[in-house]
């Protein structure tokens, strides 16, 4: 059984003094008077042996004091000296702690807060996991991003978010980053790292878009070449032409003339080839008005028609719901006209490709030949073709006249087999 340092203490002055009383009453019992005044003297001790026991207990009571306050995490509670030189130096130093203690914890809770601002106010998507490796919590972007609430991923691993970039750098080590093109179009750069959390590392993810970045460094590298392959090509052609006319007026030769004829049609049609090419750079901005969607995609629809039924497709335009938007109707029209001619090409007879038109998107999805996953990353690249005659071009100003507009687009093939241009306004 454990018995307190202040229990023994007051046993063992009660013992004393018991003892001295009795010692005293059978040494002095005769002399009453000296008997009265060591009783009086063994008083004055009993008062001292106290006042020395709450001397000698006022530190630790300051001590437990403290203590309970830095347990109950208030760092406001300071002791007033007391005049006793032992205590007062103890205080001092207990006051400077608190002082210290106080700061620190102040300075913690400012780079807190500053901190969760800065990530919610953050560019970039974050997500900050735990210890065993789930969502712990994710910034505003990151929400945006991933167009989901926090609570629908917090504890939740990036495997089973169903977001396809997450589950491709699932295997990312702490350390490593990664630049990612889910869709062939957006472009991200990922991040992984990791911090201390009392004295447990965890990790978190930053998820940097690069795609406005990229794509204005691509237009403006490859806006060059063509202004300048289009001058030279127009002025030579241009040249060559004049002396091919001059050629075949004073030639009479039937063969030479026929050369020369071959000659000057095959600049015409490198001619075109440039001015197809020049037409991506020199894209207007949009002419918008107001108009539904509907009757843009029912027009191509009936334009395409024919085509169609020569390849033995057939194409359905369905509309489910009036999509009224400003837009610039001739550069749509192209754009929707690109993606169906397209989906013809990757059709064989007896296949489909349906156009269909809600009140948030446009869809033209086909059911034919399915795009390769290792084409998939690259079909918005500028003038990427798989084509051996193709130059890419469709794509790349189909591209040009969507991000004009500001509309979000992707093209990949689904689960069920069928390839699908998506349009979200």
């Amino acid at each position: 059984m454990h018995v307190s340092f202040r229990t023994r203490y007051l046993l063992y002055i009660v013992v004393v003094h018991i003892a001295m009383t009795g010692l005293l009453f059978l040494v002095l019992r005769e002399n009453k008077l000296l008997f009265i005044a060591s009783e009086i003297g063994l008083l004055l001790s009993v008062y001292a042996a106290i006042n020395i026991y709450r001397r000698f207990q006022q530190p630790s009571e300051f001590i437990a004091s403290g203590i309970e306050a830095i347990r109950d995490k208030d760092f406001t509670v300071k002791f007033v000296p007391t005049g006793n030189p032992e205590v007062d130096e103890l205080i001092t130093v207990y006051n400077l702690m608190i002082d210290q203690l106080r700061q620190e914890r102040t300075r913690q809770i400012e780079q807190q807060f500053f901190l969760e601002k800065l990530i919610e106010a953050a560019p970039i998507a974050i997500l900050i996991f735990d210890f065993d490796g789930n969502v712990a919590s994710v910034n505003p972007r990151a929400s945006q991003l991933l167009s989901v609430r926090p609570d629908e991923v917090v504890g939740k691993r990036l495997d089973e978010l169903g977001f396809s970039l997450l589950a491709q750098v699932a295997d990312l080590a702490d350390g490593e980053s990664r630049i990612m093109k889910p869709n062939g179009l957006e472009t991200y750069k990922v991040l992984r790292s990791n911090f201390m959390d009392r004295g447990f590392r965890r990790s978190f993810l930053i998820i940097e878009e690069l795609t406005p970045e990229i794509l204005a460094s691509e237009k403006k590298a490859y806006s060059k070449v063509i202004r300048m392959m289009a001058h030279e090509v127009n002025n030579s052609i241009g040249a060559v032409n004049s002396i091919l006319d001059v050629t075949h007026t004073y030639v009479s030769d039937p063969d030479v003339q026929h050369a020369v004829r071959v000659a000057i049609e095959r600049n015409d049609r490198l001619n075109r080839f440039m001015r197809r090419f020049a037409d991506v750079v020199r894209l207007p901005q949009p002419q918008k008005r107001a108009i539904d969607i509907g009757q843009i995609a029912r027009s191509v629809v009936r334009l395409m028609q024919p085509q169609a039924e020569l390849r033995g497709v057939s194409l359905q335009f369905i509309v489910k719901e009036a999509n009224v938007q400003v837009v610039d109707v001739e550069q749509l029209e192209q754009v929707l006209v690109n993606i169906v001619k397209n989906a013809l090409e990757a059709c064989e007879m007896g296949e489909r490709i349906e156009v269909i038109s809600t009140a948030q998107n446009l869809v033209i999805r086909d059911n034919g030949e399915p795009i390769p996953s290792e084409i998939e990353a690259n079909l918005f690249n500028p003038f990427y073709s798989t084509k051996p005659e193709g130059q890419g071009i469709g794509l790349t100003l189909t591209r040009e006249i969507l991000l004009n507009h500001q509309f979000s687009f992707s093209l990949k093939t689904n689960d069920e087999g069928w390839t699908e241009f998506l349009i979200e306004f």
